[in-house]
């Protein structure tokens, strides 16, 4: 269990897209390899494998491609496509819906078969080649990456839809959970699964700052951009020893309020960025 528990937030990555490419698709492809090959992938693991015996390593795994996974679908459906009434990409496409695939599918998934089935990282490796192929395509000249300010106005507000969403999860379990006698098992998974969900997304952001470096410069949204960053590093930087769910007035800190503070921050954030994109 110690060696299967591994909870990797290193911000800082040596990614080269090529000349052309894009360094947020090469980001999303970087992660799912290290998270599915140089890591054990342990949301699938079954119950005579580490992973299946602890619970921290597991909800990162899932908050990171829970990200990847509606960063998928954008590029798909707007960054990967001239207009909106283009043709898709076939590769973002497969990508996309490989990534779509629940994380604890393991090869053997006896509530739908008694046969073997594709195991859950299998899926997801498939969708970091995919991604790489486009990368490499993108960089010839064969596919399209839309660097439009609606475009990137469209992301930024899925991925704030989304932390939304996981602000609201936040702050439901502060309430009826925080400050309670009993050892709360609960915290952890979910501070865990946001602080991966808020890892990918903090590397996915600063990817699009070099994508739209020239876009939010015309926009004289570098500062604010950079603000920005600030907020989801915190939020993704938090690493306490133990995950408290103390009472918001109370001698104990609430890692969950902590956590839920810079979540709310970078979502501001992220609608003043969009709101100067509508200008």
């Amino acid at each position: 269990m110690p060696f299967a528990h591994r909870v990797d937030d290193s911000l800082s990555l040596n990614i080269d897209p090529g000349i052309g490419g894009s360094k947020s698709v090469a980001v999303v492809a970087y992660l799912i390899n290290r998270e599915t090959r140089d890591h054990n992938w342990t949301p699938n693991d079954p119950f005579f494998m580490p992973g299946w015996w602890i619970d921290n390593t597991p909800q990162f795994q899932k908050g990171i491609l829970g990200a990847l996974s509606r960063f998928g679908f954008e590029l798909r459906d707007q960054l990967g496509r001239t207009r909106g009434s283009s043709a898709v990409d076939v590769g973002l496409e497969k990508a996309a819906g490989n990534l779509s695939k629940e994380p604890d599918r393991w090869v053997m998934d006896f509530s739908t078969s008694f046969l073997p089935t594709t195991a859950s990282d299998t899926y997801y490796r498939e969708a970091a080649r995919d991604l790489s192929a486009y990368n490499v395509r993108l960089s010839s000249g064969q596919a399209v990456f839309e660097r439009r300010a609606d475009n990137l106005l469209a992301t930024l507000d899925r991925i704030a839809l989304d932390l939304g969403s996981s602000s609201a999860a936040l702050e439901q379990y502060i309430g009826d959970n925080a400050g309670g006698i009993a050892p709360d098992f609960g915290a952890d998974d979910l501070f865990y699964q946001v602080k991966g969900q808020v890892y990918a997304y903090t590397l996915v952001l600063r990817a699009l700052s070099e994508d739209f470096e020239k876009l939010l410069s015309d926009r004289e949204l570098t500062g604010l951009y950079a603000e920005l960053l600030r907020s989801m590093t915190e939020a993704a930087s938090l690493d306490p020893l133990l995950v408290v769910n103390g009472a918001s007035d109370g001698v104990f800190a609430n890692h969950l309020s902590v956590q839920g503070f810079y979540l709310l921050r970078a979502r501001t954030q992220l609608k003043e960025v969009a709101n100067i994109l509508l200008k």
